[in-house]
């Protein structure tokens, strides 16, 4: 295979779909940004529209900007542009609270909805607070099962005692991606409820829950779709079960009539008795902007830019840092979401190192350094000059600097 250099990157970028949008992102010179799959850039749209949300709704309008500037119904608007993104039908999808809030919203309401059944089907290679979620509402509840299977395993161990089967689409370690309409039908099969959790998923690939199948799924704002740190999660209800959900948490925004302020409650129609409390303004504006930038590309041509960034990036190390001792952890591109992980006993500083040389990415314990590929600000050359400054690393042994053996709290 002949040698990638930069010229054949640059002239990927030369007629790249998606150039446009580099420059609606607030990015520092001199930085090469590889992390978008554990939070987002920041668009510009976002914060012009966040100083709005301050200065004139809040600042200037105050509480009247909840009818004046329709922030009542923002979670429902903003989760029916998430909608479009993750192949669900307006009215299925509502902006609320955060991914473990949402997860456990949804996880009560499955075990309800099957009764007689008592086990959560998971992997031992989900995201830690889903399997967190999911163990503390088993100890609320009592006699709830976790049972934790390899992708390989999960037909052998659903069966006709589950009641949800709850998985991650695309793994956060090593971005391998589940096949999302055949794991449906497995869980369906056996009677069970399917979950899943975008969060690595929704707005870097195409998504169609619709089409799978799936019941339920849930996923946060942060990572590619660009809302920020912190920003609202969301949650998808099939709308087959939505008249069948009881809440688990059961708050006023829930409520059929929240402003009647009857002591009992009675859910709301549809997808809204899944919200709880009020919901955070600020984040939400800036979410919602984030949303619109994100629907004006066209998700084949981020999904086909996303797989040629992953590819050339694990080719450039192969082909520059051969015998480094990097060990691809990701899959092929059919199997893989957006991101790229290698495998390196050094790779805490390595990362360190690479981070103080302008290229961000994130270590994950106990050895995977990650790389998180966001088609709509990254651009072909990046890669070439990602790695070859991971080349200069690795040959001169700068990792070795005792600054960046020392660990940080967040990694």
């Amino acid at each position: 295979m002949p040698a990638i250099t930069r010229d054949d990157l640059a002239a990927l970028d030369a007629t790249d779909p998606l150039a446009r949008f580099g420059e609606r992102f607030e990015l520092p010179d001199g930085i090469i940004y590889l992390d978008g799959n554990s939070l987002g850039a920041l668009p510009k749209a976002v914060k012009e529209r966040i100083a709005r949300a301050v200065e004139e709704e809040w600042g200037h309008d105050l509480i009247r900007s909840w009818n004046l500037h329709d922030w009542y119904t923002l979670p429902g608007r903003a989760g029916d542009k998430i909608g479009q993104l993750i192949g669900a039908r307006p009215g299925e999808v509502v902006a609320a609270d955060s991914t473990s809030v949402n997860l456990f919203k949804l996880l009560a309401a499955a075990v309800k909805l099957r009764a007689g059944r008592s086990v959560i089907v998971s992997e031992p290679g989900n995201f830690p607070t889903d399997l967190y979620v999911a163990q503390g509402l088993g100890e609320l509840l009592g006699g709830i099962e976790l049972r934790l299977a390899e992708p390989n395993e999960l037909a052998q161990a659903i069966g006709d005692d589950t009641a949800v089967v709850m998985l991650t689409h695309v793994n956060y370690k090593t971005g391998r991606l589940h096949d999302m309409a055949a794991v449906t039908r497995m869980a369906h099969e056996a009677g069970a409820l399917m979950l899943w959790d975008l969060a690595h998923s929704a707005g870097a690939l195409p998504v169609d829950l619709s089409g799978a199948g799936a019941d339920l799924a849930v996923g946060c704002g942060y990572k590619y779709l660009n809302g920020g740190p912190g920003a609202p999660a969301f949650l998808y209800v099939a709308e087959r079960l939505q008249d069948d959900i009881r809440p688990p948490l059961s708050g006023w925004m829930g409520h059929a009539a929240p402003f009647e302020f009857d002591i009992d409650y009675h859910p709301a129609e549809g997808i809204a008795r899944n919200l709880c409390g009020t919901p955070a303004i600020l984040s939400m504006a800036g979410l919602d902007a984030a949303l619109d930038l994100m629907l004006e590309a066209d998700m084949a041509a981020i999904r086909a830019k996303s797989v040629a960034l992953c590819d050339a990036f694990a080719a450039l190390v192969e082909q520059d840092c051969a015998g480094h001792g990097f060990e691809l952890a990701s899959p092929p591109a059919a199997m893989r979401g957006s991101q790229v992980s290698f495998r390196h006993e050094q790779g805490y500083a390595i990362m360190q190192a690479l981070i103080g040389r302008g290229v961000i990415g994130d270590f994950r314990a106990p050895d995977l350094m990650r790389f998180g590929f966001a088609p709509l600000y990254i651009r072909h050359v990046d890669v070439f000059d990602a790695v070859a400054i991971l080349r200069k690393i690795m040959d001169t042994r700068a990792w070795d600097a005792p600054e960046y053996h020392a660990r940080s709290a967040v990694t």
